[in-house]
């Protein structure tokens, strides 16, 4: 099946958006996997309009892939933007899905949120994006420098180290960005449920590989996942498609399927990555809309 993706269209402000809102983001997310909370983290700017312009159509479809991966929370969060959102998004059948789903999961305020919406005698409707490929469903605009620059201050000079970095090593600055970006949303300390740790969240056998000391150092750990790229870039002579797709499933997955391998979270991956680098045009027709 063919993965849908949007076009975004990245702009390459290096300013901090005036008039931005900055809304505080629920603690509990701390809790959430790496991966899972960088959704989640996005999502919300595009609901709240923190350093992007508002874009609720944005927020359901990157909730909605957070909740592929069984979050009580992002179920919860998409939810209630489909209850409480506006025209574009707002959906009762959907809403008393995704909190009949996050109630199921054990989040505390769900229940509560179902009575409240007044959802009890809606029929439930399942929602297309926990089944199929297709994530974003809209066109979404996304100033990802901006973004960047709305987050709190330890984590913009992650950001920035990563783009210095990068130069270092012959990886172009916008991929490099866009894939802490999406692995940890340039959190230095965040660790997976699946032991991958730091900024580029590298598995202990890949920080074993190239050198990395301290995982949880934020230049060391950058350094190790810039090293692996270069390396991923010279094995697959450039192919940028095979290189992220790497990075996220291991060369091997790659090899073996010749190509982008049929796994969700890869597919997703390499359309969100390449796309947030302003590298949309090289996301293979299989993988866009």
């Amino acid at each position: 099946m063919m993965l849908r993706l949007s076009v975004l269209v990245l702009a390459l402000a290096v300013v901090a958006p005036a008039g931005a809102v900055t809304v505080p983001m629920p603690d509990r997310w701390q809790a959430e996997p790496p991966r899972v909370r960088s959704l989640l983290e996005r999502a919300w700017a595009a609901e709240t309009g923190g350093g992007s312009e508002r874009n609720e159509a944005l927020a359901a479809a990157l909730y909605c892939e957070a909740a592929r991966y069984g979050s009580a929370e992002a179920h919860y969060r998409t939810g209630l933007l489909r209850a409480q959102g506006g025209r574009g998004v707002r959906d009762a059948g959907l809403a008393k899905s995704f909190l009949s789903f996050a109630h199921e999961l054990g989040h505390p305020q769900a229940g509560e949120a179902l009575v409240r919406n007044a959802l009890g005698d809606v029929p439930q409707q399942m929602p297309a994006c926990l089944t199929d490929e297709h994530p974003y469903e809209h066109i979404a605009v996304v100033q990802e420098d901006k973004y960047v620059q709305s987050l709190p201050a330890r984590r913009r000079d992650v950001a920035a180290l990563v783009v210095r970095l990068a130069r270092e090593y012959d990886v172009d600055p916008r991929l490099a960005q866009a894939i802490a970006g999406v692995e940890s949303n340039f959190d230095r300390l965040a660790q997976s449920p699946k032991n991958a740790r730091g900024v580029m969240q590298l598995i202990p056998e890949t920080a074993a590989r190239f050198n990395v000391r301290d995982p949880l150092d934020a230049e060391d750990n950058i350094r190790g996942g810039l090293a692996y790229l270069r390396w991923l870039h010279r094995y697959f002579k450039g192919d940028l498609v095979r290189v992220v797709a790497a990075y996220n499933a291991g060369e091997g997955a790659v090899q073996r399927y010749g190509g982008v391998p049929p796994y969700f979270e890869t597919r997703a991956y390499v359309g969100r990555v390449l796309t947030m680098a302003g590298m949309g045009h090289m996301v293979p027709v299989g993988l866009r809309n």
